[in-house]
């Protein structure tokens, strides 16, 4: 009784590992865009016009 061989199992293995690591990627890259970017580039707009409205306020 011989043994069937395994044809495709490398291609099937690499579809999965590439599908899996550009999904991971996505994943990662929405988290860190509207978990930390978006809230640092708000922070900082935030402060600037803080800035701002004081150096309006000494000018006045």
């Amino acid at each position: 009784m011989a043994i069937a061989p395994i044809t495709g199992m490398l291609k099937k293995r690499f579809l999965f590992d590439l599908g899996f690591g550009i999904s991971l990627g996505i994943s990662a890259a929405y988290g860190f865009w509207y978990m930390h970017h978006l809230k640092i580039h708000d922070w900082q707009a935030k402060y600037y016009l803080k800035l701002e409205q004081e150096k309006n306020a000494a000018a006045q």
